[in-house]
């Protein structure tokens, strides 16, 4: 079993409100989670086509017996679901968790939870394994071999995060592949009709060869032969579905030219590097792509971290026509400026966009930190530097 970082927040939550909504990417083990966080409770599946039917036909009816909760799995199946469970976790009046929803599409299910059970309910993103789940786990230390493999950048990069491609041993091939199939013929019919899927698979391998690059909706476009209006939705349907992410320009009130475009990763590195086929790590070492690559995942290691603890999202870059700095974690008034580097050499030019940034805001950066791709970590006068591999001690919850 691998343990989820994120189970101190659930305990504590559990205990303050009665519904508890857990979403995030397929296959990250939100059920599993609810499964074995909420043990004894009922559980239903809407995959199930009766079970669905019921739920959506005659919703009083299939709530009727659940006076004590229960967990409901892809509750976007059935929506309506929402505004009879509100009706009886108000009657009960009891903060404790009773209902556990899960979910695999972001929008909709927001929508309804706004709708329905706003201020009933807490919720949880979960999303692939973070590198202290990995590290930590009983489970991955008893595979011969993967320890060690698991502070190799290039193999995490390739295998990406999904616990059963470490669980149950599969190869990581074969594991995007069906998920991409299983995606394009599942959730995708649930959001939107899509005309063309074979274009939208060119589309799906466009924006992994953009990855960690400012969006540029022009350029993608062109290469893919569709308007702009089409590649705008579909990269909103590309967020919904937990595989894109964007990381939006931090903004600031002084005289410069700012990027006001986002820059665009995928939630899990293994599907990115599988749109651009990579088939092992050895693909992954000598691609030119290797370092936005490193980027991408060390900026998931730091959202993993934010919502593993119950917090939002709170990253962004920055970039002007001098400089950029790829990542800006801010708290409050203050931000840390962190620079990553796919290099396993510390060399002094790595932290150049480290130094004007502490210059350009000398109030607001309090923090500074260099992320690595070597082993060895530092504290310089004013910076930190840091191994990717030690990311999950530091910020384990």
């Amino acid at each position: 079993m691998i343990k989820r970082d994120i189970d101190a927040h659930l305990n504590e939550i559990s205990q303050q409100y009665p519904v508890i909504t857990i979403t995030g990417p397929r296959q990250t083990g939100k059920t599993f989670l609810a499964k074995h966080f909420f043990k004894g409770k009922p559980y239903f599946n809407l995959e199930d086509l009766e079970l669905r039917d019921f739920a959506q036909s005659d919703p009083k009816a299939f709530l009727k017996p659940l006076h004590e909760g229960a967990i409901i799995d892809e509750i976007q199946y059935a929506p309506d679901l929402m505004s009879y469970i509100q009706v009886m976790v108000d009657e009960k009046r009891d903060k404790k968790a009773q209902f556990i929803l899960t979910g695999s599409q972001q929008f909709s299910m927001m929508q309804n939870i706004s709708q329905s059970l706003a201020g009933r309910t807490s919720i949880i993103n979960l999303l692939p394994c973070s590198l202290n789940e990995l590290t930590s786990s009983k489970r991955t230390k008893e595979i011969k071999d993967l320890k060690n493999k698991l502070y190799d950048k290039d193999f995490l990069i390739y295998n990406g995060f999904y616990p059963a491609i470490f669980r149950d041993k599969i190869n990581p091939s074969r594991f995007y592949a069906d998920y991409v199939r299983t995606y394009l013929e599942r959730d995708l019919n649930q959001l939107t009709q899509i005309e063309n899927i074979s274009l939208f698979r060119k589309f799906l391998r466009a924006c992994a060869s953009r990855v960690g690059q400012l969006l540029n909706k022009q350029s993608l476009s062109n290469d893919v032969g569709i308007d702009a209006s089409t590649v705008e939705r579909w990269i909103s349907i590309l967020e919904a579905s937990y595989i894109l992410f964007r990381l939006e320009p931090y903004h600031a009130n002084i005289n410069k030219r700012l990027v006001k475009s986002p820059k665009i990763y995928f939630y899990d590195t293994g599907l990115a590097s599988f749109l651009l086929d990579i088939e092992n790590e050895g693909h992954v070492t000598n691609h030119p792509l290797k370092g936005n690559l490193f980027e991408n995942m060390v900026v998931m290691e730091f959202l993993k971290m934010r919502f593993n603890q119950g917090k939002t999202n709170n990253l962004n870059f920055y970039r002007d026509k001098l400089k950029e700095v790829d990542l800006i974690l801010r708290e409050a008034s203050k931000f840390t400026a962190v620079e990553i580097k796919y290099s396993e050499t510390i060399k002094d030019n790595l932290w150049s966009s480290l130094d004007y940034i502490s210059k350009l805001f000398p109030n607001e950066c309090a923090n500074k930190m260099l992320v690595y791709g070597g082993q060895k970590k530092q504290e310089r006068s004013d910076f930190s530097v840091l191994p990717f591999s030690q990311l999950g001690e530091c910020f384990a919850t």
